[in-house]
């Protein structure tokens, strides 16, 4: 069973994505928080697989919420996806920063806000590769964080090029091909190198490639 926490200001929006999540069986919302202050505490009351946080709120924002929520060891398992009016914007892009596993506007389809929180609740990345791209392009002109490199050299060569290819948006499955090992062999991979560089998903992992310097915005 997937637990998903839905925080957002608007009650009408927590009450229409509520209905559609508990209809599925391997679904559940276990709770519900009007800002982020609250759903940073509910997430360490009720520790969901997902949660879904809206990016402008009171008290606490959809960031500061995701910065919490990704400093805390005890939620190491909470997967956070922003929820979003805009489209991917100056916020969304901080929130990747802050731990975010990938984002939804809010005007999504049924199915796919369901296909995403399946997602999100496997570890994977909400990013597709439309939107890696336009992360791509904030970091050409974006400084490289002071530090952002120090695990690199920790990364094997195979490691190395598995956190590349996932910079530039390939699934696992595309990695294994382009790299000419197993689905399982690239998941490990990335699985390791997430674990090296400290980053908690696959989106961090994108963010940490570019600051980083591992990939340079623009190449291949």
């Amino acid at each position: 069973m997937i637990r998903v926490l839905l925080v957002d200001d608007q009650p009408l929006i927590r009450s229409g994505f509520r209905a559609l999540l508990d209809l599925e069986d391997d679904i559940e919302v276990v709770a519900e928080a009007g800002d982020g202050a609250e759903g940073v505490a509910l997430a360490k009351e009720h520790l969901p697989d997902v949660a879904l946080i809206d990016i402008q709120m009171p008290v606490a924002d959809g960031i500061e919420a995701t910065r919490r929520i990704a400093a805390d060891p005890a939620l190491a398992g909470v997967h956070v996806v922003i929820l979003t009016n805009y489209g991917f914007d100056e916020y969304v892009f901080h929130a990747l920063r802050a731990g975010a596993a990938g984002f939804l506007v809010k005007d999504i389809v049924p199915e796919d806000l369901l296909h995403a929180v399946r997602v999100a609740a496997r570890g994977d990345a909400l990013l597709a590769p439309s939107i890696t791209r336009k992360l791509i392009n904030r970091y050409i002109t974006q400084p490289l964080i002071a530090g952002a490199g120090t695990g690199l050299k920790d990364l094997t060569s195979r490691e190395r090029e598995a956190v590349a290819l996932v910079a530039h948006g390939l699934s696992n499955d595309q990695i294994a091909d382009r790299m000419v090992i197993s689905p399982m062999t690239a998941k490990t991979h990335i699985n390791r190198a997430m674990a090296k560089l400290h980053a908690r998903d696959r989106a961090q992992l994108v963010v940490l490639a570019y600051e980083s310097g591992l990939v340079a915005p623009g190449g291949s």
